[in-house]
């Protein structure tokens, strides 16, 4: 790294990640500046406040002549003004997870928790249980732990916990963002085929997680997933330690005497009971990884215990929205089939006798394409009734590789279920409300803001 930086400039710097980074560089007494096509509140008033310049929109003349380093963000291209005065200038840049691996991962015990679901949530309940313990992690999470009360923070501490992602780097690195985290624990959920504009199938993917999983030290360790069999294949060259962590008989970290409740979830893990505020397998599963992370660096059993007992879990994960006339609404994040199923799955247990209405909006690069075509209708079997909304952003994608999401909606109609296809938030309001009475629960799955329908449908019913 060149030693003489002082001044740094990010661009794309209103995204959550960037601006943890960029504020995180501000406190250690860097010049940091900014500039984004979107900014802001409350990612440019939190900028702002830690007294970073931020311009709005990409020029070549935003760019600081006295900058020594550049951040490129994810979602900066080819052809965006700034990005092509830094190549032409042959100035120094680096990309997100490069400068994490920089600045605040060397010499750290780094702890990554990856895979195509569960993310989130694992890393969000591993950061907490650390923070119970009084070990004041750093951490860098995709979504908002409720404990927390923030997705991403730099301290001196000597424990980083990190949200894995195998998306691309950059548009200079097409490696998956987690091969810089420098891990020396990884948890590996499952490994589905996700991220269709990057990844071709499943085989890419695999390689990529091996990828990571290679670089874990000696004397490190990897938490996988003893019952996926797509996990197993990825790890089966691995040169670090291996737990299995599961339900098999042959997982080493063994989970047995799973009860659920309306409230949440037990079960039974290093001969310690546990209680989760959470319900489904999939996130018992979160939590016993998360367990068997802080197990290994020596954290006490209560302690543990006691932790993930009051964990409140992520915004925009089963987030209740509100309730109104005695209809529940609920915000999740899910998008890819699997975890559409699990959470549905997980809400029969937490409303037995519900009747269950699923709102989907196709917006992820991977369902806005016809990959989950056959998939999708089975992701909705636990739902009472199902409405589909049009397909985001549907000009970027050639007709033939588009989701046909009519096509979905007949399928699920086909089976004997109320199935509509509406294409916009006025239009699914319109069709939902004379069909829904007291005790039902809308779940609205979507990984983008969907126009507001969360509060659109509330003040509606």
């Amino acid at each position: 790294m060149n030693p003489g930086i002082q001044h740094i400039h990010f661009l794309g710097i209103c995204g959550t990640a960037m601006g943890a980074v960029a504020a995180a560089l501000q406190e250690r007494g860097f010049t940091v500046t900014g500039s984004d096509e979107n900014v802001y509140p409350p990612m440019s008033t939190f900028l702002e406040q830690k007294g970073i310049k931020l311009t709005a929109g990409f020029r070549a003349e935003n760019l600081p002549t006295q900058a020594q380093l550049i951040v490129v963000g994810n979602a900066i291209k080819r052809g965006n003004p700034e990005a092509e005065a830094v190549l032409n200038r042959k100035l120094y840049y680096l990309s997100l997870p490069e400068t994490l691996k920089e600045f605040f991962l060397r010499g750290r015990h780094n702890l990554v928790v990856t895979g195509t679901h569960g993310k989130t949530t694992t890393t969000s309940l591993l950061a907490w249980i650390l923070e119970s313990a009084g070990l004041e992690p750093s951490y860098l999470i995709g979504g908002i732990p409720k404990n927390l009360g923030q997705g991403a923070r730099f301290r001196d501490s000597q424990y980083v916990v990190l949200e894995g992602d195998e998306y691309d780097t950059a548009f200079f690195d097409k490696r998956s963002k987690f091969v810089h985290y420098m891990p020396e624990l990884v948890i590996v959920n499952n490994i589905e085929f996700d991220h269709a504009d990057i990844f071709n199938n499943l085989d890419e993917i695999k390689l990529s997680f091996r990828r990571m999983l290679n670089i874990v030290p000696g004397n490190g360790m990897v938490l996988l997933n003893a019952d996926d069999p797509n996990a197993l294949d990825a790890a089966s060259t691995c040169p670090a330690p291996i737990v299995e962590v599961g339900f098999s008989p042959n997982a080493a970290n063994r989970i047995t005497d799973v009860r659920y409740h309306p409230g949440g979830s037990e079960f039974t893990l290093f001969e310690t009971r546990f209680s989760l505020p959470l319900v489904g397998e999939y996130n018992v599963r979160n939590a016993a990884m998360a367990a068997s992370a802080a197990h290994f660096y020596g954290i006490p059993l209560p302690v543990i215990a006691q932790a993930i007992a009051c964990f409140e879990g992520v915004m925009r994960r089963q987030e209740i929205r509100g309730e109104v006339r005695g209809i529940k609404v609920i915000d999740d994040f899910g998008h890819h089939p699997t975890a559409i199923r699990q959470t549905l799955a997980g809400l029969r247990h937490q409303y037995p006798g519900a009747r269950l209405w699923a709102v989907f909006e196709p917006r992820s690069n991977t369902t806005r394409r016809a990959v989950f075509q056959h998939q999708l209708p089975a992701a909705f079997e636990q739902a009472d009734g199902v409405l589909f909304a049009k397909v985001a952003r549907l000009e970027q994608i050639p007709e033939a590789e588009r989701l046909n999401p009519e096509r979905v909606i007949a399928d699920i109609a086909a089976a004997g279920k109320p199935a509509f296809y509406e294409p916009g938030v006025n239009e699914i309001i319109a069709r939902l409300k004379p069909l829904v009475k007291s005790g039902d629960v809308i779940v609205v799955f979507s990984n983008g803001g969907f126009d507001g329908i969360h509060a659109r449908l509330l003040a509606e019913l």
